[in-house]
């Protein structure tokens, strides 16, 4: 194991820069993970683990064989001090290890569904990262069949995403594309499609969400865009009590793709 004992040193340079710029991210294909669950999550996804730098002030040996042994071959290993670690770390609460990981290729083209009856979410021009990582930990937990990010506004491997996602970046089958790729996309599959909207819309739990469905949420301050609402096959809303007509996207992708998996437990 190396020791790196510098912030001027040209490794800990790259990795902080790695970090902040997305156009690097996307040139180097390589994207900085933080976290002991969010590494170990990463390799479960079929990340590649190329790099890994360790605080021993901070993370067990422990803690650190376990991560190492869940890699298939050894990637550089690279000792830091405390003093790094808190340069680099994003959180308050510090796990101490921070690995650099290969980025996979998330187009469309490379999207397997695997099933005759998928479940998908789809989620239009989300631009807060917070909001991804919430709509990511709703797919997760739903188990839906693939994420689809349509028009997308920040690059998927942003540190942001993966820490308010809690990992659940690895965890989810995800693709990105632009709304017309995606709706050929989905109706080559003859896959319904279901809009988020309140224009022209049933409310959510009247319509059968058993056959193969997507789900497609909009932007809080915007909504989806009428490339969509011309193309879905109904436009669904949820029926609200209060002053205003419109909920946190990630809240709203989660109470409709909890009717759709009700709605398909039940029948199974």
């Amino acid at each position: 194991m190396s020791q790196i004992t510098s912030l001027q040193n040209p490794r800990i340079k790259f990795l902080h820069q790695l970090k902040e710029k997305s156009r690097l991210r996307k040139k180097e294909q390589q994207f900085v993970i933080e976290g002991q669950r969010e590494i170990a999550l990463a390799i479960k996804g079929g990340y590649q683990i190329s790099q890994l730098y360790i605080c021993t002030s901070i993370i067990s040996e422990d803690k650190t064989k376990y991560i190492l042994d869940m890699i298939d071959f050894y990637p550089q290993i690279f000792e830091i001090t405390i003093d790094i670690y808190q340069k680099l770390s994003h959180r308050s609460t510090t796990e101490g290890v921070l690995a650099i990981a290969k980025s996979k290729e998330i187009s469309l083209d490379n999207l397997d569904l695997n099933t005759e009856n998928p479940l998908i979410l789809v989620a239009e021009s989300p631009e807060k990262p917070g909001n991804i990582g919430a709509i990511l930990r709703t797919a997760d937990a739903a188990k839906v069949d693939a994420v689809i990010i349509a028009n997308p506004k920040t690059d998927i491997y942003n540190p942001n995403i993966i820490r308010s996602s809690v990992g659940c970046v690895f965890t989810n089958k995800i693709a990105l594309g632009s709304t017309s790729e995606i709706i050929d996309f989905l109706n080559e599959r003859q896959i319904n499609l279901y809009g988020a909207a309140l224009q022209s819309s049933e409310n959510y739990y009247t319509q059968d969400y058993t056959k193969p469905t997507a789900i497609i949420v909009g932007t809080e301050d915007k909504g989806l865009t009428d490339e969509w609402l011309k193309n879905t096959t109904q436009n669904i809303k949820i029926p609200m009590s209060g002053a205003i007509d419109s909920m946190n996207v990630s809240v709203a992708a989660g109470i409709l793709i909890f009717e759709a998996k009700r709605q398909r437990d039940f029948v199974v």
